[in-house]
Order: C-alpha cells, then structure tokens, then sequence
C-alpha cells in the first residue's frame, strides 16, 4: 500500500489590472517577496510571506471583482498566522501601514479569531486561526 500523499499549502491566483501595482502593494506595504516572471506568457509575479504563496496575473479581459461584490458574500483568500497571538500582531502590523481594514480581530459565531483587510486591487482577505475547535467543528466528521 502507497504513503498517502499530504497537501502542504493552497496557492490562490489572483488576476489584477496592473500586476506590478499590485505586487508592490503585497511586497512594500504586506510584507510580501516576490519573484517575477514579467516575460513569460501569462505576465505574472509570485509572492511570499513565510509558506503563503499568491499568484498575481495581469488579466486581458474583464472586470476585476471581490467575491464579496461580485456573489454578496465570501473572501478571496483566507490567510493562517502561526498562532492566535499571530492575529493581533499582524492586525497591528497592518494597522500600523493603514491597510484598509474590514474588520477588526474578534470570534466569528463559528469559531474563529479573525479580522479582514482589502487588497488594492479590492479583495477581502481574512485573517485568522481556529479559536474553538469545538465550535468550528461540531457538525463534522474532523476531529
């Protein structure tokens, strides 16, 4: 029988208007690197922080819309710090930079510790980690 291979990290793909405005918004104001592949095809940069990693493409069509304006609900991504105490910490950091902040850290009725930001390009990126495990996953088959 095979080793079941394990997911390590989730990569979202964001499409911007203008993919080195944007990268320069995640790199000099989030705390982002980068590496840049602006000669390849699909004109992108690739940022990081710690073991996120996010795809910036510059699109060619259409409109660039958050979930939230575009379906009335969801992020775009949702980002985990290292610990509960992570939560506050980047929440100041981010403050401190006046990103536009969506909310503040407080418990979601599900269970989390959280806050919300938004891009420059207008996307709703949360920021959080599971406080009560028992809450979070009461009606699941995870425990």
């Amino acid at each position: 029988m095979k080793d079941k291979v394990k997911f390590v990290n989730a990569c979202p793909v964001f499409l911007v208007e203008d993919v080195q405005r944007s990268a320069g918004f995640y790199v000099n104001i989030l705390g982002f690197t980068y590496a840049k592949h602006l000669d390849k095809n699909d004109k992108f940069i690739a940022i990081y922080r710690d073991s996120i990693e996010i795809i910036l493409v510059e699109k060619i069509k259409g409109e660039i819309e958050s979930n939230q304006s575009k379906y009335g609900n969801g992020y775009d991504a949702y980002i985990n710090p290292d610990s509960i105490e992570g939560v506050d910490k980047i929440y100041q950091e981010y403050k401190n930079k006046n990103v536009k902040i969506i909310s503040e850290p407080s418990i979601t009725d599900y269970g989390s510790y959280e806050f919300v930001i938004q891009d420059i390009d207008g996307r709703n990126l949360g920021i959080g980690l599971i406080k009560d495990k028992d809450k979070f996953f009461e009606k699941s088959n995870h425990l």
